[in-house]
């Protein structure tokens, strides 16, 4: 394992989540950045960097810093779809490497569910997108279902073990008292739950929900006065291969074939040795092609991984062990909450969904239509 640890998580907090009709974006942001910097024994002074991302601001970091009161040293605001917060922790890793600060808060807030919308601001349509809309492809579902029938074609993919996928998930939710989702589903659930795009069914899809969630990363010598065990952040990777899915290069395999190489690269480890695995579920196919890309399975080999309930509770390969955003919450940008459950894994906080001994856990992002990757590896000591 890579020996070199510049920098770590030391505090994790999620807001209300569900459905909050009494509060507002910054509001969320605000609750559960107060929540991350109480878990990691800090204040807002100690913050002197902020990063953010999402639809709801003309400039995030703007409205966010000064709704905070905060006048950070260093401010971030690349938004790359759900990907953008583990791309974030790579950021301010390389900050801190830099001596540019110290301590890193990364906030993100929606509330999508109560608006009824997906907070994306665009009164015209962007240049390549008006390509694909006029045609009739829903936004982002009919991009996944390409996706999927692609696979399908090539690997003989069956819709069965898609909903492997949200059966597992589900396990993991009714283990988890924040999970919005928690009645037991079975494969047969997900088969008979109606088409949003075919071959995907509403049980293959993610949740609708509002919610926030904030991270806060310090350097070494910050982390020494952290009132947690901290998480190191041993390995990153990040990329982006398109903007709209008729430009993607492969519906089959997206950029975590690179993100993923250079995560594992720096963190000196290989796939044999992760003890828990938080992937983007925007959609079942979104976690299959990920396992893929990412070397745990090989290209088609997918369906047969996650068969015979392999990532549920119990199985060898624990993932999303939260409920995901098929089950748990997905406020539209959904990667902070995989950042906050590896955390909470690797410091043995999650009670009855508690992956034994987990040392060391892999996140991943994705954005878009399967368009941005961003891959970390995190330990403990």
């Amino acid at each position: 394992m890579n020996t070199e640890r510049a920098a770590a998580i030391v505090g994790v907090a999620e807001s209300d989540l569900g459905e909050t009709p009494g509060k507002n974006v910054l509001q969320l942001q605000a609750q559960a950045a107060k929540a991350a910097l109480d878990d990691a024994g800090f204040t807002k002074d100690d913050v002197d960097a902020l990063f953010t991302a999402g639809n709801w601001a003309w400039a995030t970091n703007l409205m966010l810093g000064e709704y905070l009161g905060i006048r950070p040293a260093y401010t971030d605001g690349t938004n790359i779809g759900g990907s953008s917060f583990e791309l974030h922790i790579g950021h301010a890793v390389a900050g801190i490497k830099a001596g540019l600060f110290d301590v890193a808060l990364i906030t993100y807030g929606s509330t999508q569910r109560s608006d009824r919308s997906r907070n994306r601001p665009m009164p015209i349509v962007p240049l390549t997108e008006q390509y694909e809309r006029p045609y009739g492809l829903p936004a982002p579902v009919g991009a996944y279902a390409l996706a999927a029938m692609r696979h399908m074609h090539l690997y003989g993919t069956t819709s069965e073990q898609l909903a492997e996928i949200a059966v597992a998930t589900r396990k993991w939710a009714m283990l988890n008292e924040k999970a919005f989702m928690r009645e037991p589903i079975e494969i047969a659930d997900v088969l008979a739950s109606r088409w949003i795009a075919e071959p995907l069914h509403l049980l293959d899809c993610c949740l609708v929900t509002d919610g926030g969630g904030a991270v806060v990363v310090a350097s070494r010598r910050a982390a020494a006065r952290a009132k947690k065990r901290p998480v190191w952040i041993l390995g990153h990777g990040e990329t982006h291969t398109h903007n709209t899915i008729a430009n993607m290069p492969d519906l089959t395999m997206t950029g975590a074939r690179e993100s993923g190489r250079r995560a594992f690269e720096m963190a000196g480890v290989t796939h044999d040795e992760i003890d828990v695995a938080e992937i983007y579920d925007s959609f079942t196919i979104t976690v299959l092609l990920t396992l893929e890309a990412l070397g745990f399975c090989k290209p088609g080999e997918g369906g047969a991984f996650v068969s015979g309930q392999r990532t549920a509770p119990g199985g060898p390969f624990p993932m999303n062990t939260n409920g995901g955003g098929l089950s748990y919450c997905h406020p539209g940008m959904y990667g902070i909450f995989l950042l906050i459950e590896a955390a909470r894994q690797l410091r043995g906080e999650c009670g009855e969904r508690q992956v034994p001994d987990a040392r060391l856990a892999l996140v991943h992002g994705t954005g878009g239509v399967l368009s941005s990757a961003a891959t970390l590896i995190l330990g403990r000591d």
